[in-house]
């Protein structure tokens, strides 16, 4: 019997959330039953049950959050209550072996604690660190909240049997901060789907009638740094005197209409658009027309560790990265972007403009970046982390491996032994300048 894997999300409907889809879906291709609970999108993921690739979706309406913390506070309930009694109706009719939780908000181990009795183990997915996250967008909130939230955190770490990480920042919180011990603390990094990412003709009309794009995608809070950009767009035309590019920016959240806005009191609304959230079709047509990609995420205490999804992205479509300066964005984007100190707006304005200036530069960023990805950091390698952790925490054996006598396994193992041997006899390939002939050094 397949062995049963439940997954909670509140703060974006599936299959929009590209990483818990990407989850459900590996997992159900490696033989897994894999239910989803969710909120219903807005304008897309409506439905409140159906069954994609194998992955059953249960919805339930939620209203984003307005007013600040009390806000949130009532949109938590809300999707609490949802989550829990869709979850019981799940357990009624099949038994549920893991509860996969992801965060943000920290509170879905209450949700796993009344299955627990059941057996089911409970697995915290941690998206974000909710502490950080609350001081970036309530920076006033004072040491209540973050408290709060730490506690939280706190229970959330202590009712886990595992938790996964999306990159080893958050490994550490959670081994330092959270108690956990590290055998039980596995990275799966957000990473894109190369099948899904792929560079196609640059479509002109995006370009209007300038030479260069300029193009963010991501989705718009607080924290994201779309405020940052728009203002460094206004020094690259006023304080540059550039007047040959135009802007789109991709993405929708709770500040879309504050930076709609934000443009036009820059004086930048012309050459600036917010087409919203768009279909993948348009993301594939404006990034491979784009010349530069923005991440303008500012640095605070929770970008610096935080894994932008953006930026694998644009590494996938093979363009060149402005970054602020983080710690995590280094360790995904490595030599494919170029990183502006202090969160300086007018450096990160004259950054674009030196990329502007050297088509070489470029290029060479795109092919590095996409090199990184296919290499290291693609959802392929991530997908084999996923499966290798469920597989050790339940036990289980893939389905390709049943069936196999372990001398069969020795056999293998032997002829991979005797590749080894013959790799190491291999001649030298000469080095010409630093760099294996032929290549570009990179």
């Amino acid at each position: 019997m397949k062995r049963h894997i439940l997954i909670l999300v509140e703060n974006l409907s599936v299959p929009f959330d590209r990483r818990v889809w990407q989850e459900a879906r590996t997992l159900a291709r490696a033989g897994f039953r894999v239910t989803v609970i969710c909120p219903t999108g807005v304008g897309q993921d409506t439905e409140r049950e159906e069954v994609i690739e194998g992955v059953r979706i249960l919805r339930y309406p939620l209203r984003a959050a307005t007013g600040g913390p009390i806000g949130y506070l009532r949109e938590y309930a809300l999707a609490l209550w949802h989550t829990l009694r869709l979850a019981i109706n799940v357990r009624r009719t099949a038994r549920i072996d893991v509860v996969h939780a992801c965060n943000p908000p920290d509170l879905l181990f209450l949700v796993a604690l009344f299955l627990r009795p059941g057996g089911a183990r409970f697995v915290f997915d941690q998206h974000d660190l909710v502490p950080e996250l609350f001081l970036s967008r309530f920076p006033n909130g004072g040491r209540i909240l973050y408290r709060l939230t730490r506690y939280v955190e706190r229970m959330t770490y202590a009712a886990a049997d595992a938790v996964i990480s999306t990159n080893e920042s958050y490994r550490r919180v959670a081994i330092e901060r959270g108690g956990m011990p590290p055998d039980r603390v596995t990275v799966v990094r957000s990473a894109p789907d190369l099948g899904r990412f792929t560079v196609c003709p640059p479509d002109p009309n995006l370009r209007r009638d300038k030479r260069y794009l300029l193009a963010y995608l991501g989705v718009m809070g607080p924290q994201d740094g779309v405020d940052y950009a728009l203002r460094a767009v206004q020094h690259l035309r006023d304080d540059m005197g550039r007047n040959d590019f135009r802007c789109i920016f991709m993405g929708g959240g709770d500040v879309f209409d504050e930076m709609v806005s934000l443009s036009r009191e820059l004086g930048v609304a012309d050459i600036v658009e917010f087409p919203g959230r768009v279909p993948d079709a348009f993301v594939e047509s404006c990034l491979s027309t784009a010349d530069v990609c923005l991440s303008p995420d500012p640095w605070n205490p929770l970008n610096d560790v935080s894994t932008m999804n953006k930026v694998v992205e644009y590494m996938a479509m093979r363009r060149p990265i402005v970054s602020f300066d983080l710690v995590e964005a280094h360790v995904s984007a490595g030599d494919a972007a170029v990183y502006v100190r202090h969160n300086d707006e007018l450096a990160f304005a004259k950054a674009i403009d030196e990329l502007l200036r050297n088509p070489e530069r470029r290029l060479w960023m795109g092919e590095t970046g996409r090199h990184r990805i296919e290499e290291e950091l693609s959802w392929d390698v991530s997908s084999r982390a996923l499966v290798r952790f469920y597989e050790q925490l339940l036990g289980v054996q893939r389905p390709s491996e049943r069936g196999r006598t372990v001398d069969q396994r020795h056999a293998e193992m032997g002829v991979q032994r005797d590749r080894r041997r013959l790799a190491s006899r291999a001649p030298a390939v000469p080095l010409v300048g630093g760099a294996l002939e032929g290549s570009a050094g990179v």
